[in-house]
């Protein structure tokens, strides 16, 4: 054992030790293992993922009677004293965020509506890594390399990065917080009928459901056995009542309707445990922290994954007083805050302080008060939108203004109102936004009721739109784009009763890192935030005057910094409204240093590559090697980059790479049971200083294990080497793997029957076998290292097991099913088109999430690839922009008192040059207090899609029979809801209003996608893999991969085009998916996402198939086609022309696959014609009747 020197180079000598990654050390060690895992006799029991996020059916689907996506099993949120939240003390303790994080108590004051908006434009528009240029998107006068000025300002008294330090003093009473059902207005016992078995791990109480129906009621149908056992853990002293209690939402289940349900978004139920009073009271004494039990340490230093990879991480209920959280926000910045673990390992437990805070500050044990009563008056009646300040006079222009004055003239384009001085309340501001309400206006076009059984032709003719919330129109235009922040309700309710009766789920779709042309990037020495929830500045805030602004989430009055007060852009003063912050919906910030806890980052990228004969069958090395030798240029990056290899097959192979040696080295370890680095300091490199050996290198891979008869696999025992020789500095472990492990740590056994592939019964096998590879990439994240899997096998390969290193360190997933370089064309061209996306594309390092929402709402659920840090923190190790993620919401308290509501994203990052960024996103919509305005408002697309995410949490957690269930159920409750609620309906008919005319149509092609479908042979990776992507792609190409698009294209014509570029691009309209549509006479593309099929009829005109396939009849045209050769003829030319601006949509570049009748791909293509019978599931008529026959029951 040990390292071996190959015959390819001994060591030279005179080769100079590349310089190690100087940061500081502390930061660099790893995160231990608080207690040993639990025995894993069910991968998705409470007892493997115990914890504070621990409920395994977090996204519970019920199972059996009744399911609605919303019901959720009861987890586990700080059910027991969390650590360090015991005692007081005024400052937090390493290794430790204070309790207050998740409690934000509000201060006493009162609270008003969003106003005194300006509806004029000036945005800064600049690239996503440079400086202001000129943007169609974003209209505003070019001022080139405008930067925002470096003005030194005096301390000032800062709040809280996450608010106060909880202690025995200051937190609410037991019992002051009644227990209520967080999507009901009511609460009532569990009847002990439903009661059901829980695993064991919750112990949280589960004293109350909620009574209203919800979407949801019929997923919690089938969850009945969940609280008997919940229960007896309560009984048998789960919890210690002494201690404090966070209060946090709980999931609960799902009952028959009228039998107490809730509906979340649509799939949930939770209650409130009570907590410990909260008080104002200084803290005093320095804090006691008590460990939590043994059980539930892992999920206290992890997050407590939950179902895969989406935790549950109910948000913050309120906003603890400003004094307090006044006083940590420095040492919150500098100290380790995380509640995760008690570990003093600096990188896993710093990142959480970063995005929260703020001012550079001094620190102060007096803090500032809180405001007086007339000046929270003044903020409750605040000026509306579009109010006018008086000009300045030219002497005050570059000195501080004079104490303000009551304005007698707006100082606005004279475009402006000119308003009242008096302050209008409530009812005056929602007049002044164009009236939110649609009951007394004529019924828009989205309330249409529309006869689905009768009215067959619903599919539009174009892409379907995210619907636009109804907003006034300056609002309007500065929203935030759909494409990057959506919700599934567009109209949010006004109580979570109102929220139960639609039976909709209410959530939010992400893609917070999306690729932009154009993006405002702020530099400033001072980011301008709220003093008490943190809340960035941004177009839906209201000032006051020139001086102070009100938070549009926690609605406190806070002062305007002076340099606030210049805007570069316009070279004017006291202007702080028409700031790019607040005239754009998504900004980026360059982060000073107060959101670093160490220098930032360099690109690392390693390659761990299986190399046994398995591996060199399928031949990936060729093309794997080619892209990165074409692309290594482009790797993001600076002078600092770094880039290592390893192989392995039996043994683990290391390749010292270090300047100076003639060529590569090869360092082989044998003894895979204590793998260790042989020459640490040699084998990452930097980039652009070993280049010519890093060419060399890969020029000679391919070859040099084309003989090799070692056909075992340790992948294990190789992402331990990598884990180890990534820790110091973090970055990206690539891992290309072409079989299941079958030696050292990690190693796996088939669990597939094929013989099971087509059982319409239970699906077995859809969690790990093991719980290394997800211990494994918790431990890469805590060193800030993500792993993405490149998994290329042609036989079983336990993804289920593997996908867990990508899922716990936000890594991605790419699946390659029977991959062969020769064999399979098609996924050979699909892997070389995946790895130049992969290796260009941009990338952040050390990122950090956070989500803010107006007070009264809550986040209670996570789905994406990360790992929760805290409540409502996300720790992403990379971040990418083709990664997108979706949230579960709940109305906590009544919205009566506002007409808007806003969420905000804060994504913290590194950039591949080295750059502390932090990219903001800021989404207004409106508040509405009828049932059919929430209907109109309702986006089917997103609904869908986070439905989705939860049935794959239903399906693991429960049964893949459950989900499904589930999923029918959340269409029959919100069309019945809607049917109960329109008078004169006739029970024969099935109606919908017209914004979700299509749900029916989606929801039964998510049941005949892979990750759901029965009674067709899947292969149980292709399940895996579906389920995957389910949970991590963005809307946008989610829904490619549900609703595939279909085009008839072999009568293009130059009637319907759009120009772009100097291109003309044909437009078809889009057919249903249905065999009815295909004509043997002609030619269709269906757009599936990742793949384009075109589909040949056998009686297909021969000149078509002349001019764009480049063959002179059907005959003549190949199985295996995959390009369209480029022919001048105008047929060709507009074929060729729509389909790159398909591919131009999209990151990743979908492979053209041209289908026969005789091709075996034929399958595949009549399986996306979801509106059609198959032998295991209905057509849409008769999923139509269905759906009718249980509405009427």
């Amino acid at each position: 054992s040990g390292p071996m020197q190959s015959q390819m180079q001994f060591p030279s000598g005179y080769g100079s030790h590349l310089p190690n990654y100087s940061a500081p050390s502390g930061h660099y060690s790893q995160v231990p293992n608080k207690a040993a895992a639990p025995h894993l006799d069910n991968q998705y029991r409470a007892s493997y993922y115990s914890g504070y996020y621990s409920a395994p059916a977090q996204n519970v689907m019920t199972s059996v009677a009744s399911n609605v996506l919303n019901a959720q099993e009861p987890q586990q949120l700080y059910n027991n004293t969390p650590p360090h939240s015991g005692g007081s003390s005024d400052r937090p303790v390493q290794g430790a965020v204070s309790s207050a994080s998740y409690l934000h108590m509000s201060a006493q004051q009162s609270y008003s509506t969003f106003d005194n908006h300006y509806s004029t434009s000036v945005s800064s528009s600049v690239a996503s890594q440079g400086f202001p240029l000129n943007s169609d998107h974003y209209a505003m006068p070019v001022v080139s390399g405008a930067m925002y000025p470096n003005v030194s300002y005096p301390p000032m008294a800062a709040g809280g990065v996450y608010g106060p330090t909880f202690t025995s003093q200051s937190l609410p009473a037991v019992g002051q917080f009644k227990e209520t059902n967080a999507f009901s207005s009511q609460s009532t016992s569990v009847p002990h009928s439903l009661q059901q078995h829980i695993p064991v791990g919750y112990n949280t109480p589960l004293s109350t459901v909620s009574s209203a129906q919800s979407v949801q009621d019929n997923l919690s149908r089938n969850l009945t056995r969940s609280v008997a056992k919940v229960n007896s853990q309560i009984n048998t002293g789960g919890i210690d009542s002494s201690q404090p209690i966070h209060s946090v939402s709980q999931n609960v289940p799902f009952t028959k309707p009228g039998a107490g349900t809730s509906a979340s978004s649509a799939v949930m139920s939770s209650v409130r445990s009570p907590a410990p009073s909260l008080s104002s009271k200084p803290p005093s004494s320095p804090s006691v922290t008590q460990s939590p039990e043994p059980a539930l340490q892992e999920g206290m230093q992890y997050g407590g994954y939950v179902n895969n990879q989406a935790s549950s991480a109910p948000a913050p209920l309120s906003s603890s007083s400003d004094d307090e959280e006044e006083d940590e926000e420095d040492e919150e910045a500098a100290l380790d805050s995380s509640s995760t673990t008690s570990s003093a390992s600096p990188v896993p437990n710093n990142y959480d302080a970063l995005e929260g805070g703020g001012y550079p500050e001094t620190r102060s044990v007096t803090s500032s008060p809180v405001p007086s009563p007339s000046v929270l008056q003044t903020s409750k009646a605040s000026k509306p939108f579009g109010y006018g300040y008086p000009a300045l006079q030219p002497g005050y222009q570059n000195a501080a203004p004079p104490t303000p004055v009551q304005p007698s003239n707006p100082g606005h384009h004279p475009g402006f109102q000119h308003y009242p001085q008096q302050y209008p309340g409530v009812n005056q501001l929602s007049s002044s936004l164009g009236g939110l309400s649609l009951q007394h206006s004529q019924q828009p076009e989205s309330l249409r009721p529309i006869n689905l059984t009768h009215d067959r032709n619903i599919l539009p003719v174009s892409s379907v739109p995210a619907p636009v919330p109804n907003l006034n129109s300056d609002l309007r235009k500065l929203n935030c784009s759909p494409d990057s922040f959506r919700c599934t309700l567009t109209n949010i309710p006004q109580t979570q009763a109102l929220l139960n009766k639609a039976k909709l789920p209410l959530g939010l779709l992400l893609h917070p890192f999306r690729d932009l042309t154009q993006l405002p990037v702020i530099t400033s020495s001072t980011i301008v935030r709220c003093r008490s929830c943190r809340t960035y500045i941004n177009p839906f805030v209201s000032f006051i005057d020139q001086r102070r602004w009100k938070c549009n989430l926690c609605y406190r009055v806070n002062d305007v910094p002076e340099e606030f007060m210049y805007n570069p852009l316009t070279r004017s003063y006291g202007e702080p409204h028409k700031r790019p912050e607040v005239q754009n919906s998504t900004v980026e910030f360059i982060a000073s240093s107060d959101y670093m806890l160490r220098p930032p980052q360099p690109a690392v990228y390693l390659f761990v590559l299986d190399v046994s004969h398995n591996a060199v069958e399928a031949g990936y090395l060729t093309i794997v090697c080619q892209s990165l030798l074409e692309n290594l240029d482009k790797l993001p990056g600076d002078s600092r980059t770094r880039i290592g290899f390893i192989t392995f097959d039996s043994t683990v192979q290391f390749y010292n790479l270090q300047e100076g040696l003639s060529q590569p080295q090869m360092l082989i370890v044998s003894d895979i049971d204590d793998i260790f680095l042989p020459t640490p300091d040699s084998l990452l490199v930097n980039l652009h200083e070993s280049k010519e050996l890093i060419k060399d290198l890969l020029n000679a891979l391919p070859n040099m294990f084309t003989n090799t008869r070692e056909t075992h696999s340790a992948l294990g025992p190789a992402l331990q080497a990598a884990f180890k020789l990534m820790s110091p500095t973090g970055g990206r472990i690539s891992v290309f793997q072409t079989q299941l492990p079958s030696l050292g740590a990690g190693l796996l056994h088939s669990r597939e029957d094929p013989n099971q592939r087509s059982s319409t019964k239970v699906v077995q096998h859809l969690g790990p076998a093991t719980d290394f590879y997800k211990k494994l990439a918790l431990d890469c994240s805590g060193q800030q290292t993500a792993v993405d899997l490149f998994l290329l096998s042609s036989q079983y390969s336990d993804l289920a097991s593997l996908a867990c290193m990508s899922k716990y360190s936000a890594g991605c997933i790419y699946y390659y099913p029977s991959f062969h370089h020769s064999h399979n064309p098609t996924q050979a061209e699909k892997l070389q088109k995946d790895l130049k996306r992969y290796l260009t594309r941009k990338i952040g390092f050390e990122a950090v999430m956070r989500i803010r929402c107006t007070k009264g709402l809550s986040i209670h659920t996570f789905h994406g690839n990360f790992f929760v840090r805290s409540t409502d923190l996300l720790s992403l190790a990379n971040v990418n922009p083709d990664a997108g993620f979706a949230v579960q919401m709940s109305i906590e308290e009544s919205l009566t008192d506002t007409s808007l509501v806003c969420f905000q994203t804060a994504l913290l990052y590194t950039s591949s040059k080295g750059e502390r960024r932090i990219r903001v996103h800021t989404l207004c919509l409106p508040v509405v207090s009828s049932l059919s305005d929430v209907y109109a408002g309702a986006d089917v697309q997103a609904v869908v899609c986070l439905l989705a995410n939860m049935a794959v949490d239903r399906s693991v957690s429960s049964s893949l029979a459950d989900a499904r269930d589930a999923l029918v159920n959340a269409v029959v409750d919100s069309l019945s809801a809607y049917m109960s609620t329109a008078s004169n309906l006739q029970q024969s008919m099935l109606i919908a209003p017209n914004s979700l005319k299509l749900f029916p149509l989606y929801i039964l092609a998510l049941l005949k996608q892979k990750a759901f479908r029965t009674g067709t042979s899947t292969r149980l990776d292709d399940r895996v893999y579906a389920m995957c992507q389910m949970k991590s792609q963005p809307l946008v190409h989610l829904m490619k991969m549900i609703h595939p698009n279909l085009y008839r294209i072999d009568k293009l014509t130059d009637e319907s085009t759009i120009h772009v570029n100097d291109r003309v691009v044909p437009q078809p309209p889009l057919q249903k998916l249905s065999a009815e549509k295909l004509t043997r006479e002609g030619a269709f593309l269906m757009d599936c996402g990742s793949i384009f099929y075109l589909w040949i009829g056998k009686n297909c005109d021969n000149n078509f198939i002349k001019d764009v396939l480049g063959y002179p009849n059907y005959a003549s045209v190949p199985q295996k086609m995959t390009q369209l050769p480029e022919v001048d003829a105008p047929s060709s030319e507009r074929t060729r022309s729509f389909i790159s601006w398909l591919r131009d949509s999209r990151p990743l570049s979908p492979v053209l696959q041209v289908i026969k009748d005789e091709n075996p791909a034929k399958t595949d293509f009549f399986q996306h014609l979801i509106e059609d019978r198959t032998e295991a599931a209905f057509s849409y008529y008769e999923f139509l009747l269905n759906i009718q026959q249980q509405i009427c029951k």
